[in-house]
């Protein structure tokens, strides 16, 4: 996640001694006040305020429950929660992502919500969005921020070329993107796309659900099994095509991360970025006065405009002595006109449906309706419950898109080592 290389080192000291002096609800007060401990990973100012803010409004509707702010760093929280699961230390209410509550659910460190969170939440929260904190029916986390991929365009260049621009309800296509970059593209001059490729893994497994691929399936034994076969590989081809045969995208994107990507963008030598969609912030506080930009939905395929996500969450820890006030505490937060506060500090999308409709999260200005346009094709990401893939994202994954990428290895030797010594990994975590 973008946010997680924003962070100081005395950012995570300061996190680390927080997640280690969380202690549940040991500060009960001898006239029966509950005091919850919520551990936020929120970090830029407007998302800290507004959660401080709900907070404060909590407090003052429940003075019997009271919330005790805790400020936290996205840098290390897998390894600090842990540390305080298994000293009996962890906070009541913690926030993280999906991505993380697969083996703290499993370890049995997360608490069920399902008995506890009304159903008007579960209603105004979308089955593909619960899929992405549900393990064996059990809610471990609810999901309220979400983060899709799309592309950042300069908006002259697209008018100049004649193309047509793209819309949610009328997509490019993979082919017509591909078109698109070849027109866009002027010699070395200026390339039609640049991918930021620092991080290979999580764009190029989210993106294959737009082609019908996913790479992460269950065999017939209900096992997780990796497969890469042409609608898994779609998008990566398509990349390493542009790069290395059509010269659509610089080959020095591969090593950058999204923000690297910014100054040459500005500067009209990349016209399109695909970026996750809080990239939009950095844009308008970093363009050069009168640089006129445009958000557009990334390409469509035989999945549609499906793409994976692992959606911000807020959980409560087995351990807590207050489950329910927890929970309570946690449907609050999420509430529609909540999360329409918390999304727009952090330039995210909220999972309500309500609160997509709120004319904060539809206004044109920023690419805001476009992200709102595109939320009902987001589905969890295939990596979500599966045991291993942090291992074989860091082991195999990682170094093999990138060679990949750079034009190292065919598509043959990358099929090989994602799926053959893939799947030596997972079945590793399933015996």
């Amino acid at each position: 996640m973008r946010r997680r290389t924003f962070l100081t080192a005395a950012a995570a000291g300061l996190a680390t001694a927080a997640v280690a002096g969380c202690g549940g609800s040991d500060s009960d007060a001898a006239d029966g006040t509950i005091t919850l401990e919520f551990l936020s990973l929120a970090w830029q100012k407007e998302s800290v305020d507004a959660n401080k803010t709900l907070v404060a409004r909590w407090n003052k509707a429940h003075p019997d429950v009271r919330v005790k702010y805790i400020q936290g760093s996205w840098d290390n929280i897998h390894d600090q929660l842990l540390t305080s699961f298994e000293g009996g230390e962890a906070p009541d209410i913690f926030h993280d992502d999906a991505s993380d509550l697969t083996d703290f659910g499993y370890g049995g460190y997360l608490a069920d919500l399902s008995p506890y969170l009304p159903e008007s939440l579960k209603r105004d929260i979308p089955k593909a969005a619960w899929a992405t904190t549900t393990y064996d029916d059990k809610i471990y986390g609810v999901p309220f921020l979400q983060e899709p991929r799309v592309i950042i365009a300069n908006a002259k260049l697209l008018k100049e070329s004649g193309v047509r621009v793209p819309t949610a309800e009328r997509p490019w296509t993979w082919d017509e993107f591909e078109a698109v970059a070849k027109r866009l593209t002027h010699g070395r001059e200026r390339y039609g796309v640049a991918w930021s490729m620092k991080e290979p893994v999580s764009q190029s497994v989210n993106l294959s659900l737009s082609t019908d691929g996913r790479i992460f399936y269950k065999d017939k034994d209900g096992k997780n099994e990796i497969r890469y076969d042409g609608a898994d590989s779609a998008v990566a081809q398509l990349i390493n095509r542009q790069v290395d045969q059509d010269r659509t995208a610089p080959k020095s994107g591969l090593g950058m991360s999204g923000s690297d990507t910014l100054p040459g963008f500005f500067a009209g030598r990349y016209a399109m970025l695909p970026l996750n969609f809080s990239y939009r912030q950095q844009v308008q506080q970093q363009a050069p006065k009168g640089f006129d930009w445009t958000v557009l939905p990334m390409p469509s395929g035989a999945g549609g405009l499906a793409q994976g996500t692992a959606p911000q969450t807020l959980s409560v820890s087995e351990d807590s002595r207050h489950k329910k006030e927890a929970a309570a505490f946690v449907a609050y937060l999420t509430q529609a006109r909540h999360q329409v506060q918390l999304a727009r500090g952090d330039w995210l999308l909220p999972t309500s449906t309500e609160a997509l409709k709120d004319p904060a999260l539809t206004t044109t200005t920023y690419g805001w309706r476009t992200g709102a346009d595109i939320a009902a094709s987001l589905r969890p990401s295939p990596v979500l419950g599966v045991r291993g893939y942090a291992e074989w994202k860091d082991k195999i994954a990682t170094p093999a898109y990138q060679e990949y990428y750079n034009g190292a290895i065919g598509i043959a030797d990358l099929r090989k080592r994602l799926a053959g010594d893939g799947n030596r990994i997972l079945d590793r975590y399933q015996r």
